[in-house]
């Protein structure tokens, strides 16, 4: 497609654009809302979101467990903390410190909760964020956590993709829109300034400068005590960084005087943790004669000294990969997967180098996740455990004492006669594919056997892992209805580590369509589906494979889903956020690259001979990371193809595509009336 006809259909908030979208959002509405089924399942998921019974996870800062909370009584949510005393109790009394929907209601904005660095290890302040309507931009405003008030006087920024952090009561390092020159060609900041209390933040100290083509720029203080450190860095492209130690010239800590920037001197693809005396790296390539996607552990000091002899704390296998890790006081806790299931160990250094033992017990086929600990006050952590069938446990426990088992998640759908198998798919360059089946037990349930409606869900990207997990919502519309859900673990993920995601990369993301094309033909060899009632869902990035599903592999599938979509892959570099993925696809203003992207582009790929399965493509105007224009001519094509099409476009929401659980349900409940029409008994 030289010339594109729909090109205005990128105005966002343009008066023709608009009517557009209002004209698709009625013929979707009267499509699939007016079905009888829609309310009833839409608010079955309503009660799912809203469900009192949801673990109320915590983030620990000093004595307190903070908490944010979005229920029917609060659609936007209250933020909140509580002792973990009173946490242990099973209807928890929490002191309330901001309510989102009072304070949208009183400033007349759709305000959407988007966190808070709370000022450590005193907790007198935090620093509040702010989306409106749930954009990735954000407005900060200082809080008095002990007043429950925005201070009148305090730092204060307008909307922008901001970063900001504490260095001490006085000083935060910031990186934001400041005008001309203070961005970079990705939107995000290309500055970090140093910024005294009381002063105008375009009058902040300027202490690093990343380059304008540069994906962004960042800065943070380490206030852990005895370790206390400042840290400035780039990201030259979304997988490579550099980064610098900042030693102030003044000997005696005055946080004004003119910082020294020390390199870090790893590699621009490894990633770098500094934890109080040691240096722990990630790199994403062969390095020190370690493999891609080792852990790696240097003292700090010793090693911008000089010092290159590393302690492998990680090294991988064709089986295995890092997950990540998570900081005690004196341990580790070391995540790592199996064939995507999920193993604790906990590290300790010593004098005599690091020691290992186990942390839990997981299930086969499960997940856990460290989802906190606080390195200042211990050795803590809180633990997560879920499955697709299994409803989420926390547990707290301290290093080398009890675990005690803190919330249980209710359960949400029976899951008699179901199960969870693990199955490899054989991609066509013989690469073996994992992937999760989730659905009636063939053993327990012989008359569930044979094909039924199936559900495959992909993404495929930016060294992102799918990783089991219970979902009530896919519970109840899906599995509780008779259908059979398949999560797939393509290449471009980081489910096998580096290695898995950079298979997929530039011209290679081919391969991550025939991984995802080769489990769909799995399911149907095995005889767990057929063509016709296999649905598909994918959404940011997976909406690029559910786009190059529809163009590449139409034959495959029954009906087709992709939510906030990437589509036109000759134009993503010059939309919003989408020059910072050029080193995950390619540039397509470089002719080497742009043969590739224009073969696969799934905007561009479309035909009007071809036969093409039922499509619904969803987005949000508030959407500023991925272009609300892909899925908009996505379906201007389409439909001028003459296709089946629907598409719906939330006014807000942000690339989450919902910022309560009202639109939550909604996008959930549309979404899977419009499979269940396709795919199921009365289709068949």
């Amino acid at each position: 497609m030289t010339d594109d006809p729909f090109l205005w259909l990128e105005d966002i908030d343009g008066g023709d654009a608009l009517a557009w979208v209002a004209e698709r959002n009625a013929e979707t509405r009267a499509a699939l809302t007016a079905d009888p089924a829609f309310r009833a399942l839409q608010s079955e998921l309503r009660e799912v979101l809203d469900d009192t019974g949801r673990i109320p996870y915590t983030r620990r800062r000093g004595a307190f467990l903070y908490n944010f909370r979005q229920d029917a009584a609060h659609p936007k949510g209250v933020w909140r903390r509580t002792t973990l005393d009173r946490y242990r109790e099973e209807s928890p009394e929490w002191e309330l410190l901001l309510d989102v929907d009072a304070l949208a209601a009183a400033e007349g904005e759709k305000w959407v909760w988007a966190g808070a660095g709370v000022r450590c290890p005193e907790g007198r302040r935090a620093l509040v964020r702010l989306s409106r309507d749930g954009s990735d931009a954000v407005c900060v405003r200082e809080f008095d956590l002990a007043a429950k008030a925005f201070v009148e006087d305090g730092f204060r920024l307008p909307e922008a993709k901001t970063g900001i952090s504490w260095i001490d009561d006085d000083h935060v390092f910031v990186s934001t829109d400041l005008g001309p020159g203070t961005l970079t060609a990705s939107g995000y900041p290309r500055t970090v300034r140093r910024w005294r209390r009381g002063t105008p933040p375009e009058r902040a100290e300027l202490v690093f400068e990343a380059e304008a083509g540069d994906v962004s720029a960042f800065g943070w203080r380490d206030t852990t005590p005895g370790f206390e450190r400042s840290f400035v860095g780039r990201r030259p492209t979304f997988f490579t960084s550099e980064l610098f130690l900042l030693r102030d010239t003044d000997t005696g800590g005055n946080t004004d005087s003119d910082p020294v920037k020390v390199r870090v001197d790893v590699p621009d693809d490894a990633e770098a943790d500094v934890w109080r005396e040691w240096l722990l790296v990630t790199p994403r390539s062969p390095w020190l004669g370690q493999p891609a996607g080792s852990l790696l552990a240097f003292g700090f000091d010793a090693f911008l000294a000089g010092e290159r002899h590393p302690q492998v704390l990680f090294a991988p296998d064709e089986r295995t990969a890092l997950a990540g890790f998570s900081p005690t006081r004196n341990h580790l806790i070391l995540n790592t997967f199996a064939d995507v299931s999920t193993r604790l160990e906990v590290l300790t250094p010593g004098p005599r180098g690091w020691t290992r033992e186990p942390l839990a017990d997981v299930p086969p086929l499960a997940c856990a996740t460290v989802t906190d600990t606080d390195p200042d006050a211990g050795d803590e952590y809180f633990l997560d455990v879920d499955s697709y069938l299994r409803p989420s446990t926390l547990h707290r426990g301290v290093i080398g004492g009890d675990c005690e088992v803190l919330k249980s998640a209710p359960a949400h759908f029976d899951t008699t006669g179901l199960s969870v198998r693990q199955y490899f798919a054989a991609s066509p360059d013989g690469t073996r594919v994992p992937y999760f089946v989730v659905g009636p037990d063939p053993d327990s349930a012989p008359h569930a056997a044979g094909p039924g409606p199936t559900l495959l869900h992909g993404y495929g990207g930016f060294e992102v892992s799918l990783l089991p997990g219970y979902s009530g919502v896919t519970g109840r519309a899906w599995l509780a209805r008779g259908g059979t859900y398949v999560v797939a673990n393509i290449r471009g993920g980081g489910e096998y580590g580096p290695r898995w995601h950079q298979a997929a990369l530039g011209a290679q993301r081919v391969l991550a369509f025939e991984d995802f094309a080769a489990v769909a033909a799995d399911l149907t060899a095995r005889g767990i589906t057929e063509p016709g009632r296999l649905g598909i869902t994918g959404g940011s990035n997976g909406g690029l494979l559910m786009g190059a599903m529809l163009t590449r592999y139409p034959e495959l599938f029954g009906a087709i889903v992709a939510q906030v979509p990437l589509l036109d892959m000759l134009r993503f570099h010059r939309l919003l956020a989408g020059a910072s993925w050029t080193a995950e696809y390619g540039d397509p203003d470089d002719e080497a690259d742009r043969a590739h992207l224009a073969a696969y582009s799934p905007y561009h790929r479309l035909a009007a001979g071809q036969m093409y399965p039922p499509v619904l493509l969803t987005t949000s105007t508030r959407d500023d990371r991925v272009h609300p224009g892909h899925a908009r001519k996505m379906a201007a094509r389409l439909r001028e193809l003459g296709h089946r099409v629907l598409f719906h476009e939330h006014t807000g929401g942000g690339h989450a595509g919902a910022a309560d659980s009202e639109q939550n349900s909604f996008n959930r409940a549309l979404t899977h009336t419009f499979l269940w029409r396709h795919l199921g008994p009365e289709s068949a």
